[in-house]
């Protein structure tokens, strides 16, 4: 029983992914970026966004009852010379055992500090956060304005619907979706060229970008 459920749970999460398309996830990133902006006692301080090198945005579903397992879908765009990036598609996902019981779908915003980071995202292979790049939860709030140091090369945000017990990030291995990729800028790309401006930027990205201001 413990194994069928573990099957469904898995077939689920990926049904959840596979019905998404490319444009779905930009457009659904924009919403998120949107919606971390108008939380100014809990969201990212504007200081933070101001001197992001990148943001990585994806949105993972989990869910167990003993057995888990979580499948998220996003993208990372960085700073460039000429504003910001196309989007670069990422994705992330995994099974796991433990005291997990019920489903949730979070909301993340990892914000990357510096070049180092954005060129952790840039190899297009996997990231493993708080391995590649130190991983820190980023501070909150107007209070937060006058910490002008980031602490590590990446911060966390996260917001939550629904309910679950001990999700985190922590260690999480996100990896490029270079078929994703090439999709959506219509021939083979590399997640390099995306994030460093080589690669003009679809139109559908106007949204995001838009939406990620200066």
């Amino acid at each position: 029983m413990k194994k069928l459920f573990f099957i469904l749970t898995i077939f689920s999460l990926s049904l959840i992914g596979a019905n998404a398309t490319e444009q779905d996830t930009v457009d659904r990133s924009a919403v998120t970026i949107r919606e971390f902006r108008h939380m100014p006692e809990k969201g990212i301080p504007p200081r933070i966004l101001r001197n992001a090198r990148g943001l990585a945005i994806i949105s993972v579903v989990k869910a167990g009852l003993i057995f888990s397992g979580k499948a998220g879908e996003g993208v990372v765009v960085a700073r460039t010379g000429h504003g910001w990036s196309g989007p670069s598609f990422i994705g992330t996902g995994g099974a796991g055992w433990g005291p997990q019981i019920g489903a949730q779908v979070t909301d993340f915003v990892i914000v990357l500090n510096n070049e180092s980071a954005v060129r952790a995202f840039s190899k297009g292979g996997n990231v493993t956060l708080g391995a590649d790049a130190s991983v820190a939860a980023g501070p909150v709030g107007r209070a937060a304005e006058a910490d002008v140091t980031p602490r590590a090369a990446i911060y966390t945000y996260s917001k939550t619907k629904g309910l679950f017990i001990g999700a985190s990030l922590e260690g999480a291995v996100i990896g490029t979706r270079k078929g994703a990729n090439d999709h959506y800028y219509g021939r083979p790309v590399s997640a390099y060229d995306i994030l460093h401006g080589r690669v003009a930027a679809p139109p559908g990205a106007a949204n995001l970008r838009a939406a990620l201001g200066r």
